[in-house]
């Protein structure tokens, strides 16, 4: 449980962020938690409630909104939860920040995820450098983008053609690269290969890959954005390969979204991101676990 001290400093960081979108015009929205059905995600166990699940993340409806309702700019900071995940990194029920823009790609989001980096940093007493997990990290700009062809070519032992063709991507990612990244300043590791963008749009330049980011700090990942796709039939088929996956890893019970699929034909092009405000607060707070900037734990419950 944190002291009185760590949930004033967690007030003012949450604050800080929610000043930050309000002064750039985005409108705060509060979507539900719990849902009939998620986005298909093979990497992630969602956590079943009563015939619903809770959400993994606000997409979904956040995206609808920008479809149906009409809005440009919008931003949530909500819960999220994905089972079996515990860890120094990791919590089952965890906090997000997500916000999307019209008429804006994932290298112009890049650019708004420094700046307000930079003033929530501002806000916390960081005078454009943060002490995060034993490296001093300059924050100021620009911050290094690094493609993640080039980050396998750098730090680890197979390209990341072979690594996806011996599924061993992840593995070599958090083992190999991560570790290397944003040691002293942030990095964007962007253009994924599209085998792990199931939301993001193709780049135009080589379709082998989508418009999709993490930024780092310190070795940390803390967030993931891109270009959204809004193609309704090719994203109906990437979640039918994300079923597909998951049903081999033993679930058979996957529905696909269809509600979202639908108003994708409504959207204009967007750039989203996801952003975890506990690892935000690590890094902002010198901290070495998640478990020390978070109200309460789950085993304290």
């Amino acid at each position: 449980m944190l002291a009185e001290s760590g949930l004033k400093k967690r007030a003012a960081l949450i604050q800080a962020i929610r000043a930050f979108f309000i002064g750039r015009d985005y409108l705060e929205v509060d979507t539900p938690y719990r849902l009939p059905v998620l986005i298909p995600e093979a990497h992630n166990e969602p956590v079943e409630s009563g015939d619903h699940f809770l959400q993994t993340s606000p997409e979904i409806c956040m995206k609808r909104l920008l479809a149906e309702a009409g809005c440009s700019r919008i931003f949530q900071i909500c819960k999220c939860f994905r089972n079996k995940e515990r860890g120094d990194r990791h919590l089952p029920e965890f906090t997000m920040l997500e916000w999307y823009r019209t008429h804006c790609d994932y290298l112009a989001l890049m650019e708004e995820c420094e700046d307000m980096i930079l003033e929530v940093a501002r806000v916390s007493g960081h005078n454009r450098y943060v002490s995060a997990q034993g490296k001093t990290v300059s924050l100021e700009k620009p911050w290094e983008k690094l493609t993640v062809s080039d980050a396998f070519v750098h730090y680890a032992p197979v390209s990341m053609t072979q690594a996806l063709e011996q599924d061993v991507f992840d593995e070599i990612l958090c083992r190999y690269i991560e570790p290397q990244l944003g040691l002293s300043k942030p990095v964007f590791l962007y253009d994924y290969p599209v085998e792990l963008g199931a939301l993001a749009r193709n780049k135009k330049e080589d379709p082998t890959l989508v418009e999709r980011f993490e930024i780092y700090i310190a070795g940390l990942e803390l967030a993931n954005g891109f270009s959204e796709l809004i193609d309704q039939k090719v994203q109906q088929e990437r979640f039918e390969t994300e079923v597909e996956l998951i049903r081999k890893k033993g679930s058979t019970s996957v529905e696909l979204p269809q509600k979202f699929l639908t108003s994708l034909a409504k959207m204009v092009d967007t750039a989203g991101i996801a952003l975890g405000v506990d690892r935000l607060a690590m890094i902002l707070f010198e901290a070495e676990k998640i478990d020390q900037v978070v109200t309460f734990i789950p085993e304290d419950l």
